[in-house]
């Protein structure tokens, strides 16, 4: 899954949730815990990299790709560097966790019922 999706299904399932992904980079493992709302990062430097390849189709070929886990921004760079097909930027734990909440957050959230106008 995406980074961005991972970060996401929490609020989406109103569950805690362990992520466990791996810098694309340098192997190494970062784990995102959410408990209560709360989320703690490790590595503490860890962050996300935001971007899309300059091309068209379905989202899982365009995006999914370039929404990455990094340990620091130093891989990130590092990644981005050497995948000039795709275009974004490097954002930090909070710009994330927002980023997830708003485009999963409210997923399974039933609609509320519009309101009926009376004659």
């Amino acid at each position: 899954m995406c980074a961005i999706d991972a970060l996401g299904i929490p609020d989406m399932l109103g569950t805690d949730a362990v992520i466990t992904s791996a810098d694309p980079v340098t192997g190494q493992t970062i784990t995102v815990a959410s408990a209560g709302g709360q989320t703690t990062w490790q590595p503490p430097t860890a962050v996300v990299y935001v971007g899309q390849r300059t091309c068209t189709g379905p989202a899982a070929d365009v995006a999914c790709g370039a929404l990455n886990f990094f340990t620091s921004p130093r891989t990130a760079r590092s990644w981005t560097r050497a995948h000039p097909d795709y275009t974004g930027k490097t954002v930090d734990h909070a710009q994330a966790e927002a980023l997830g909440r708003a485009v999963f957050g409210s997923l399974l959230t039933p609609a509320k019922p519009t309101e009926q106008r009376s004659r």
